[in-house]
């Protein structure tokens, strides 16, 4: 076997017995698929960890840039308490058509408000509205505005707010400071903005699975006192 045969036999083994899919799931996948949606999904470990991510900080307000099809949006919906709330930003209407469909027949369209635009536009019309401040935010949109999505994370946070963003190992191409690619440029400076700012306290974790080698910062939001 390859090494991404087995770390992919790994991911299913741990799938199957922690994270199973179910109907809903499946028909979530599977309308993704039939609307041409690109194939990015979280895998099924990676949204039970946005599922006990959720439980863990018992967060009842998250923003989610980045909704595509929604499926993530499922796993988190399904882990909030009474009363939770999910914003969830999508730049495609054609894509947050889908996610909803995909929302309403799981039963969880009323925890979940999808906004449709570009993120950078939408972020201070929630920031104007006194929307946050949230206790979860999920970072999993177009990687080369990372930067500018933690900046406004941070103005739409709290003390313990804790901010993950997705993808941002990039197969390891993160460590060439000279790469082309603005994916990568965009990882690295998002991690760096992480380790420069005092008010957060933050990590990356590398992952290997059925979607290769990649894996996310996650960032608690801290008090600086003076």
């Amino acid at each position: 076997m390859s090494e991404k045969e087995i770390w992919s036999a790994a991911d299913l083994y741990f799938a199957d017995l922690l994270a199973p899919s179910d109907a809903q799931l499946d028909a979530a996948l599977a309308a993704n698929h039939a609307a041409e949606l690109p194939a990015i999904d979280v895998s099924r470990n990676q949204g039970k960890f946005l599922h006990l991510l959720v439980r863990i900080t018992q967060a009842k307000r998250v923003l989610e840039v980045g909704l595509l099809g929604g499926y993530s949006t499922i796993w988190m919906a399904r882990a909030l308490p009474q009363g939770g709330r999910i914003i969830s930003l999508e730049y495609s209407q054609k894509h947050a058509d889908v996610a909803r469909k995909n929302l309403d027949r799981a039963g969880l369209l009323d925890r979940v408000q999808i906004r449709v635009g570009p993120a950078l536009e939408t972020l201070p019309v929630l920031a104007a509205e006194e929307a946050g401040p949230f206790d979860l935010i999920f970072l999993d949109a177009d990687k080369p505005n990372n930067p500018n999505y933690l900046e406004w994370a941070l103005k739409l946070a709290r003390p313990g707010t804790v901010i993950v963003v997705d993808n941002i190992v990039r197969q390891g191409k993160v460590v060439d400071g000279g790469s082309s690619d603005a994916n990568v440029q965009g990882s690295r400076k998002t991690v760096e903005r992480m380790a420069a700012e005092p008010r957060l306290s933050a990590v990356v974790m590398q992952t290997v699975g059925s979607k290769g080698h990649d894996g996310f910062a996650i960032a608690v939001v801290q008090e600086v006192r003076s």
